[in-house]
């Protein structure tokens, strides 16, 4: 076996080895021909622009424009290499001299060849890159002018006669199209042999099923699964939620599409009428998406699924207002499919858009009128309590939404009739896309934490099987669901930025920053909309970083085993580092790069070498303390002659509250290079430490049981480790006593100490013992003839020697 092995592991070597031989062997490809090929795509592309174009024509001849230039960028990245190896080659042969090989000769005017071709070629290649580049602008161009005038092409008023008048000019034509339009579906239906009516039959009856008895056992049996076999609660309202999303969507779907198809099998839907009725598929999907999801968001007739903090009124209440959103969302798909099928007239279009647009102003008009009365009734229930709560918020968002509705009518009754709608239907999805992804994010965060938890059966598999600490799962399960997230909300931008036609928002944006053109200083453009557009990036940024600290201080810390200081460091660190991020982001939109950066930075070290010392000294040394943590939040330390509990180490300063309840601010810089007494950086017991004497005379044994015995009253000494009492010395007839007992922090030390001193003086006193400290000996030198003072009295008893 272990010879099969190597003889195989020989043969994958010796073939790794011969690639490079065979590449050498291999012919090179046929630039020139590919590039023919490149150019021939662009000239198609930039005929079939001279034409009149759809959307849908526009991003086809943008793809094919993109993939040239990509397929050209290619091919000079490869050419570019291909020159650097001539050139390389070339200068190992060197100039040509006198009397060389004739091999080496040939073999450099072959090179110098291939250098001239390579060299047309890339430039060649670049030149198509550019034309392709200027091609997906002109696209861009084109759909930006599109979707400015569908919004911005004003029209006649409502309110005015011209706009009726053009209505009753096109009606009769606009009569006779629908006529012939339905005509031909029933001359279909007429034409179709009704002996083959049982494709039509069979979707008619799947899709009663699917509508009816076969939606309601899916609920059913999805809601007696959750119940039985869901990890959690909260798992369980989230694929509740989702699994309603699902079956409320696709049961209509299906069901239509099972209508459609068994017309169609039937030979029941005429050729005109396939492109309109596949609109309508889409337009029945969206409808009952729609539906779906405000229904799962807002739970009427089951409350107790309920995600969203939404009340059992607004949801009773605002029911009826999601049906008829969706209905308005599938009856615009729809109408637009009707109007493109059958050919009406613009006037009759832009009859139909102004009903849509009026139809999403009166919808959003009757919910803010019912959420307004709905908060009504709730002052008026709160308005005796004394903590009734501000809803600010509420009120501003109130505020927003009919301001909305404001400019939409406004806009109706000028006559820019696509922009109100616009208007209408981006509130529309705004609010359905933002029900969804909330849904969506909560059963994310809801599976994630739920999979990889401690106490899943994924997470105790991992912990027996990998070893992993409980911790390190829990922090998994936090991280998947952040990134996730992140994920989701990302798609959820694009998807919201769909009704703009995908790339128009950007692209309209970066026409905009080209009309305001700044100065240029240094290489960089200065001008109101780039300052304005890194301002509006550099809050973006802090918001950003304000999220995720508010994540991390709120879900992914406390699922980790730092303790309190170390979870401040970690804070700390984040918090500036995206701090940092979100400037350099700022001044990257700016137009500064990195390396801008970094000269600037250079050209300041001087200043903050001399002007701003104290402070990088500070900085430092913050960030010293957070690395090391000699020092962290709860210790008690003695700085100088003050001492007290750390409270805040930031990157400048380190917060001290003393015993008086005030707050000492230290310089970092001070608590690194100078001493500083840190109480409860080995251990966080404190020792009490009690010294006295007694005289000679007195039973040394008892008076150290005594000790003892008061030590062991005192509720705040610990047993472990023990208190001891201990003969220190005997002196001038004293025994002198150091007695030592330790506590469950020094904070509780000067407490306990005072208890125990005064049980010991009364047991002392009661006893008979005579206590008090170690008498100091006072000499007098006296001289002859010199009168002999009096001995002053001994503090402890007795009386000084001479």
């Amino acid at each position: 076996m272990i010879g099969t092995l190597l003889r195989c592991l020989l043969s994958l070597l010796l073939a790794a080895a011969s690639v490079p031989a065979l590449a050498q062997t291999v012919a090179a490809p046929d630039y020139g021909s590919m590039l023919d090929r490149a150019a021939d795509e662009l000239g198609r592309v930039d005929g079939a622009l001279d034409t009149r174009l759809e959307r849908s024509d526009r991003d086809e001849l943008r793809a094919r424009a993109q993939a040239v230039r990509a397929s050209t960028l290619d091919t000079a990245q490869q050419l570019t290499g291909d020159m650097a190896r001539i050139e390389a080659r070339l200068a190992q042969l060197g100039p040509a001299s006198s009397g060389e090989d004739p091999a080496i000769r040939d073999e450099r005017a072959a090179l110098t060849r291939q250098r001239t071709t390579i060299d047309s070629a890339t430039k060649r290649a670049k030149l198509l890159s550019v034309e392709a580049q200027q091609l997906i602008d002109e696209i861009q161009e084109g759909q930006a002018a599109e979707l400015n005038q569908k919004l911005f092409g004003r029209g006649a008023s409502p309110l005015t006669p011209a706009f009726w008048s053009a209505i009753l000019r096109s009606m009769p034509r606009d009569l006779h199209r629908i006529e012939r339009f339905v005509a031909a579906e029933v001359a279909t239906i007429r034409a179709a042999p009704w002996a083959q009516a049982w494709p039509a039959l069979l979707g008619f009856a799947i899709a009663i099923l699917l509508l009816g008895p076969a939606r309601l056992a899916a609920a059913r049996v999805g809601q007696r699964l959750l119940i039985d076999g869901a990890p959690g609660r909260r798992v369980r309202r989230s694929a509740n939620a989702l699994g309603r999303i699902l079956v409320g969507t696709l049961a209509p779907l299906l069901a239509a599409a099972a209508l459609l198809t068994g017309a169609r099998w039937a030979g029941l839907v005429a050729s005109r009428w396939d492109p309109m009725l596949d609109q309508w598929l889409v337009a029945i999907g969206f409808a009952a998406f729609s539906s779906a999801v405000l229904g799962a968001t807002l739970m009427r007739r089951s409350p107790s699924w309920r995600i969203a903090p939404v009340s059992d009124a607004v949801a009773t209440r605002f029911r009826p207002y999601s049906f008829v959103l969706a209905g308005l969302a599938g009856c615009a798909i729809a109408l637009d499919a009707a109007d493109t099928a059958i050919g009406t007239s613009p006037a009759i279009r832009m009859a139909t858009h102004s009903l849509l647009a009026l139809a999403h102003i009166l919808l959003i008009a009757g919910s803010l009128f019912t959420l307004g009365r709905m908060r009504a009734e709730a002052n008026a229930a709160e308005e005796g309590a004394a903590d009734a709560p501000a809803h600010t918020g509420l009120a501003a968002m109130q505020l927003f939404a009919w301001s909305i509705a404001g400019v939409a009518l406004l806009a109706l009754a000028a006559g820019y009739v696509g922009f109100s709608l616009f208007v209408g239907q981006m509130a529309a999805w705004t609010l359905v896309l933002g029900a969804a992804v909330y849904l969506v994010l909560a059963a994310t965060d809801d599976v994630a934490t739920s999979v990889f938890e401690r106490g899943s059966r994924l997470g105790a598999a991992l912990t027996r099987g990998l070893g992993l600490r409980g911790g390190t799962v829990d922090q998994f399960g936090v991280l998947l669901s952040g990134v996730l997230r992140v994920l989701i909300a990302v798609v959820a931008v694009a998807l919201w930025l769909l009704p703009f036609g995908g790339s128009g928002v950007s692209d309209a944006l970066t026409r905009l920053g080209d009309l305001a053109r700044g100065v240029q200083i240094g290489g960089v453009t200065i001008s109101p909309g780039a300052i304005l557009r890194s301002i509006v990036v550099l809050a973006i940024g802090l918001a950003l970083v304000r999220g995720f600290m508010r994540w991390l201080e709120g879900r992914y810390l406390p699922a980790t085993d730092l303790d309190g200081s170390g979870r401040n460091s970690v804070s700390l660190v984040a918090r500036y580092v995206g701090i940092a991020l979100a400037v350099i982001w700022a001044l990257a939109s700016l137009g500064i790069g990195v390396e801008r950066i970094a000269l600037l930075l250079s050209a300041l070290s001087v200043g903050i070498g001399f002007g701003l010392q104290a402070i990088t000294q500070n900085f430092v040394s913050g960030l010293i303390l957070l690395a090391e943590r000699p020092i962290k939040i709860g210790d008690l330390i003695r700085v100088g002659t003050d001492e007290g509990d750390v409270k805040r180490i930031s990157v400048r300063s380190t917060e001290i509250t003393l015993a008086d309840h005030s707050t000492l601010i230290v310089p970092n810089s001070e608590l690194i290079t100078k001493s500083v007494l840190n109480k409860t950086l080995a251990s966080p017991l404190g020792r009490i430490q009690i010294q006295f004497s007694v005289p000679i005379n007195v039973d040394a044994a008892a008076v150290q049981q005594l000790v003892l015995d008061a030590f062991a009253r005192e509720e705040a000494v610990l047993d472990d480790p023990a208190p001891s009492a201990f003969i220190d010395a005997i002196v001038n007839d004293r025994i002198a006593f150091n007695c030592f007992a330790h506590v469950e922090s020094p904070r509780a030390a000067y407490r306990a100490r005072s208890n125990i001193l005064l049980e010991l003086l009364t047991r002392f006193r009661a006893d008979g013992i005579e206590m008090g400290t170690v008498p100091q000996r006072l000499e007098l030198v006296t001289m002859p003839g010199d009168p002999v003072p009096p001995l002053p009295v001994d503090p402890a008893g007795g009386t000084a020697r001479a």
